[in-house]
Order: structure tokens, then sequence, then C-alpha cells
């Protein structure tokens, strides 16, 4: 059973790889790549419950036993985000079915984004450091190629800026890898954080930690988010929406990882980094949100809001503040998914990005304005949907240690969220519409399909929240307790 842990990297590189030789056949395209992810969606949900079942689950490739080989790892975090990944893929495939067109579709778009696919979930599977940074550029690879999907001459530009980024970013990776290994001898996580337990966590160690933290902080968009804004503005409405769901959370996954198994020790230094640098990311993406004046804008500056409160949950570091991150990054993986879709779909009926010069959709897309309105009120975290749960227990976990400042900031973002979508809802959906019912877009049933799914999770995620609590608990255990992951990596 162990091989399967391999199935979610492999089986969309292989898929990938045919769909390039088939180039001209889209509907062959389509019905390969959504078998693909509806097939890894269903093996992501076994290996979680046997996670469950059987505890840390790992394949030692060529059969070479740590800390010398490589090595995938299945526990309930990483599984929980390889589920969440593969599901809202599947879902976007469906939207981009009926939306994204035959050029877009020529241009080898479902093997780039099952590319992107296998490169997040080898992210989140790996168990050696090295591996991680391999499938970072796997996954940053497929992204350069999608961000610039079209070649209109602003995707250009802001691919440009993009690719340059996050080459400095893997250049700067690179680096902290070889102070890493020159001073433990080891890259795998497990052995490392034995390593640094050993070493005491000196100041070399730490500062190779800030490294790894400004690091993937440039990936999650922590703080340094400047290349943000303009890359996920620009691709076609599904690749934003798969962006916005996936490549920052890989960065989160990262950050989360290595500051609570490689680097626990000196939490005085690294903890109160990442929480001033949340503060100071929510601070930001509120003011970017308030002062948007197209609804990209405020999307993707909702997008650098949910970051920072996320790892308002890891700075806290308590047991009960890593249950309500997990749940909240769940949460918001969906939800920003289903934001970004809609958003797309707003500029598509109605042709305007801009909030004011856009009135009266509702009228003529009654399901549509209500399904903007569902995901509005989740990423404020209103119950009972999907975003309540994570909001009060990072909230009850900051009470808990004493972070009142940060405790503070991540609920008054929560009002800035709500006011910024409702804006857009305000000005978009009510008031006089200037498209005549005879006018107006019919909006593509497979875009439909990809919002009731969408929605239909979000609300099961805050409902359900005690069904998946299980898997949630056990992530948060594992996270909070680094000797249940080391002694599965290592023992005997």
């Amino acid at each position: 059973m162990n091989n399967l842990l391999v199935l979610p990297l492999i089986i969309p590189i292989i898929t990938a790889v045919i769909l390039v030789f088939l180039r001209e056949q889209i509907v062959l395209q389509r019905i390969i790549s959504l078998i693909t992810m509806i097939f890894i969606s269903v093996i992501s949900f076994l290996i979680l419950n046997l996670v469950q079942t059987e505890g840390i689950i790992r394949l030692d490739f060529s059969g070479w036993l740590p800390p010398f080989g490589i090595l995938f790892v299945a526990d309930s975090f990483s599984m929980i985000l390889v589920l969440t990944a593969s599901i809202i893929t599947s879902i976007c495939l469906l939207y981009a079915f009926s939306t994204i067109g035959p050029r877009h579709e020529k241009m080898f778009f479902y093997p780039f984004v099952l590319f992107l696919i296998a490169g997040v979930n080898g992210s989140f599977l790996t168990g050696d450091i090295f591996n991680l940074f391999v499938c970072f550029e796997v996954m940053l690879l497929a992204s350069y190629v999608l961000v610039a999907l079209g070649g209109k001459k602003r995707q250009l530009r802001e691919s440009l800026k993009y690719v340059l980024i996050n080459v400095v970013a893997s250049w700067m990776f690179l680096i902290a890898l070889a102070f890493l290994y020159g001073t433990v001898k080891t890259l795998n996580m497990a052995h490392i954080a034995v390593r640094v337990a050993e070493a005491g966590q000196d100041p070399l160690l730490t500062t190779v930690a800030i490294l790894l933290l400004m690091v993937f902080s440039l990936k999650a968009g922590l703080l340094l988010f400047f290349w943000l804004p303009g890359s996920y503005s620009v691709p076609p409405t599904v690749v934003q929406a798969l962006f916005a769901a996936l490549l920052t959370k890989v960065g989160i996954y990262a950050l989360i990882r290595t500051f609570t198994l490689m680097f626990p020790l000196n939490q005085d230094v690294t903890h109160t980094i990442i929480g001033v640098m949340a503060g100071i990311t929510i601070m930001a993406g509120c003011m970017g949100a308030l002062a948007g004046r197209d609804i990209y804008t405020i999307a993707t500056y909702n997008v650098i809001i949910g970051v920072g409160f996320i790892l308002i949950g890891l700075a806290v570091g308590t047991e009960t503040s890593i249950t309500g991150a997990i749940y909240y990054l769940v949460h918001d993986m969906l939800a920003k998914a289903l934001l970004f879709l809609l958003v797309g779909m707003v500029f598509y009926v109605s042709g305007e990005s801009v909030v004011k010069k856009m009135n009266g959709l509702i009228q003529n897309y009654p399901v549509f304005g209500w399904i903007y309105f569902l995901v509005m009120l989740a990423l404020a975290g209103i119950p009972p949907l999907s975003g309540f749960m994570g909001k009060v227990l990072i909230g009850q976990g900051a009470i808990e240690s004493g972070s009142y400042i940060l405790l503070a900031l991540s609920f008054a973002s929560s009002i800035i969220v709500l006011y910024s979508l409702l804006r857009i809802f305000l000005a978009s959906f009510f008031g006089e519409t200037t498209i005549s019912f005879e006018d107006r877009k019919p909006i593509p049933k497979g875009a439909y399909v990809a919002f009731v799914l969408l929605a239909l999770s979000i609300v099961y995620v805050g409902v359900g929240a005690e069904s998946i609590a299980i898997y949630v608990k056990d992530a948060a255990k594992t996270l909070m307790n680094p000797s249940i992951y080391i002694d599965a990596i290592l023992k005997g």
C-alpha cells in the first residue's frame, strides 16, 4: 500500500507527457485530464484514511532507508492538502472546459495544469528538503507557462517579474540548503530535526532557519508579496483560481513544516518574526483591498490577507491555533478558488473590471449572484460556513498565548474582507441593470457546475467540520509533537 504515495506525483506527470502528443484532440485531452484528477482525488482520500488506521506512512525509493535515501511521507497534514488540491484542480478543469477556449487548449494548457498539480502534490509529500526544492521547481516551471498563456503584452511583463522573483528565491533556497547540509550533514527532514535538537539550534542554524523563512515567505506571499497582485491578475480566469488556491499554500505548508519539525527550538526568534510579518501582511493586504478599484485587485489582496491570517496560527504556536490554521488553510484554498472563478465570470458577463462601472448583474444571473454572496460570507468567517471554525480556533489560540495584538489584527481583517467583497456585491450585482435580459451573455453550464461544487464544499467544510475533525486534529497533533513524525521515519 505504501506504493500509493507516489501516484499523486507520477500519474499527473505521465498523463501530461501523453497529452502533449494529443494537442489537436481537445475533447480527448479534457476527458483524460479530468479522469486523472478524479483518480488522484480518490487515491488521496484512501491514503488519508489509511494514515488514520496505520499511522504515518513512508515510501523509501530504491530501498534506501532513511536518512540516506529519497522518500515520500504521508501524514494527515500533507494528505489533507493533497486531497484538497486535487479536488480543486478537478473542479477548475470543469470550469476550463467551457471557458478557456480552443486557442489556449492547443497551447498545452492541460499538460501544464497537470505538471503544476504534480509539483504541488510532490511538495506536500516529500520527506527530503532537497526534493522539496525540486518539486517547487516543477510547480514553478508549469506556473511560468500558465501565467504567460495567451501571450498578451501585460501577461508577458508580469510573467517576467514573476520568473525573476522566483529565480532569486530558488537561488536563496539553494544557498540555505548548502549551509544546512554543511552543518547537519543530512537533507532528510526528520533527520535534520534530530541533528538540530542535538546541536541546540546554534546561531548558524538559526540564521539558516531565517533564510528559509525568507525563501518560503517570498513564495507564500508573506510580507514579500509585491509580485503577487500583478502575477495573479493577468492569466486566464481558471489559472488565476488555481494560483490563488495552490501556489501560496505550498509556501505556507513549507513554513509550517519547517518551523514545527526542523527548527522548533528557538521560537522566541523565529515565531516572533513570523508573527510580525503576518501582522504587517494583514495590514498591507487590508489597505490594498480597501484601496482597490477593480475586482481583480480586491481579490488578489484578499489572498494576501488570507496568507497573513493562516500564519498567525503558526506564530501563536499552540495546538489550538495550529488546528485552526489547518481548518482555515483548507477553507482558504476552496474559497479563493471560487472567488477568482466568480470574479472572472463577472468580467466575462459585464465586460468591465472596475467596480463602479458594473451594476444589476443579479437581475440576469440570480444564482451566480447568491453564490458570490455565499463565498463572501465564508471568507468573512460568518458561521456556519467554512471560514468560521478556523477563525475561532486561531483566535482562541491567540487568547491562550496572550497574543492580543495578533488577535485584534486577525479579527479586524475579517471586517475589511467583508467590506471589500461587499463593495463588489453591492456595486456589481445590485442596482438598475444596464444589460437587458435579451442581450445578456449566458454563463456556461460547466462554469455553473464548478461554482455549485465549490460552494457545496465550502458549506460542507463549515457545517460538517466535525466530520473532518479527526483528520485535522491528527494533523495538528503530529505538527505539535515532532517526535511522532521523527519516530515514524527513523525508527528501525
